[in-house]
């Protein structure tokens, strides 16, 4: 397998191009089936990877339902809670540098056994609920088996004839996923009245039907094989003039950028099922579709979006999406109604699914081809420290201020993100003349 950022920018750069650049119409999608048809075992493990990712989103939204139980049950603060979130980025640092041996030395049956066992362990292990100390590293643990088959599937899906199409599915599986665990863990806490820790049994029940759909479909893809392939030639491309990358400011304004948007999205999802619960005095099962429709509405955002991106422009189109995002989420801040704060989050999660992919399509413009893949490496790790950093501060700022201060925290956030992409977006290419996409 590749390092650890360029698994990461093959994910970054199959996404965006499919949810902005390249959306499919049904002729293009009908004359790419034709002339790259795959095989039934190809299609299997393209099966296999979209459930998987389902997996990673269902852990992944689950935590902001888990929260406050979690909270309660041993005794925690805000600020200690909050300390759930810096365990992705850990993770995901621990596992990117087994990531090559793992291929070098398994091949990528060795990815779909490791990655589904570390989801079933850490699920295993919550479910225990031993002190939070071992909590923590449990979701570390959990947030290894993500960074393992992030990066591994997506450079895998960037490898074949129809890369766009099949990253698309990744990327949405992920997004749907995320959708359905808030509104899951939901309901499974208001109508059953079990402890919040057996949630995890189920999420290691599934975990399991995930290791043996990749064992069965990943099954002869040995080390020998993956050698043989050309995958991971893709990566190792992120190498080189790797220090060119900083000389250009819109590398530094757009890591201002992820910094903030991705912030904003991992806050979302974190903190909003507390907010509905603690501020607006919701039941948690409806509190939980605040989370799951804002996931969902990015879902459809993603796949719907699209045109109406290339007809507008990308620069144009993600402002204005950034825009309506405020005013959302100004209504949400101003409006107690129950209904409108869920339809503001679906309508906000709407708008905002574009904001990602397009921040990498603007970035890839401005620079070099030879640059992308460093330069898109590197935003999206100023992006993971947002989504780390954000959640975590709201906690400590809660801690002080009360749970309230969120839902202002999140519009200002949006606020300074579209005063970020304002500047980014009106930079100029360097070097070779370019196309732009306005």
């Amino acid at each position: 397998m590749a390092s650890p950022q360029a698994t990461k920018t093959t994910r970054l750069l199959d996404a965006a191009t499919e949810d902005v650049t390249n959306l499919p119409t049904a002729q293009d999608s009908d004359a790419a089936a034709k002339a790259f048809p795959l095989s039934r075992s190809v299609n299997f493990r393209i099966a296999s990877t979209t459930f998987c990712f389902m997996v990673t989103g269902l852990f992944t939204a689950s935590i902001g339902v888990l929260l406050a139980p979690i909270s309660h049950h041993y005794g925690l603060t805000d600020l200690h809670v909050s300390f759930i979130f810096l365990c992705g980025p850990v993770g995901y640092v621990l596992a990117s540098p087994s990531n090559a041996s793992i291929h070098s030395l398994l091949g990528q049956r060795g990815i779909a056994v490791i990655g589904p066992v570390l989801h079933t362990l850490a699920a295993v292990g919550i479910a225990a609920h031993p002190p939070f100390p071992l909590v923590l590293v449990a979701f570390v643990v959990n947030a290894m088996g993500v960074g393992l088959v992030d990066g591994s599937w997506c450079a895998w899906a960037g490898g074949l004839e129809r890369a766009n199409v099949v990253s698309g599915l990744l990327h949405g599986s992920y997004s749907a996923g995320a959708a359905v665990g808030p509104f899951a863990t939901g309901l499974w806490i208001a109508r059953t009245a079990r402890p919040w820790w057996e949630w995890y049994y189920v999420l290691a029940g599934v975990s399991i039907l995930e290791l043996i759909i990749l064992m069965a479909a990943f099954r002869r893809e040995d080390a020998s094989r993956y050698r043989q392939s050309n995958n991971h030639m893709i990566l190792e491309q992120s190498s080189t003039s790797s220090k060119e990358i900083f000389k250009h400011p819109g590398t530094w304004f757009s890591a201002s950028y992820f910094l903030t948007y991705v912030g904003i999205e991992a806050a979302i999802s974190g903190w909003v099922v507390s907010f509905m619960t603690r501020s607006r005095h919701a039941s948690v099962s409806i509190a939980s579709l605040s989370s799951s429709g804002f996931w969902g509405g990015m879902a459809v955002g993603r796949l719907t979006l699209g045109y109406m991106t290339d007809r507008i422009g990308v620069r144009r189109a993600a402002a204005m999406y950034l825009s309506c995002a405020i005013g959302l989420l100004l209504i949400f801040a101003l409006v107690s109604s129950l209904i409108v704060s869920i339809l503001a989050m679906m309508i906000a999660g709407f708008v905002m699914g574009p904001l990602f992919p397009s921040g990498v399509v603007v970035l890839s413009e401005l620079l070099l081809r030879e640059l992308h893949v460093a330069a898109v490496s590197f935003v999206a790790s100023i992006g993971q420290i947002g989504a780390a950093a954000l959640p975590f501060g709201i906690g400590a700022v809660v801690q002080g201020l009360g749970i309230g201060v969120f839902r202002w925290v999140i519009l200002i956030f949006a606020c300074i993100a579209l005063f970020v992409w304002t500047i980014f977006s009106q930079l100029k290419p360097r070097g070779t003349a370019r196309q732009t996409l306005d």
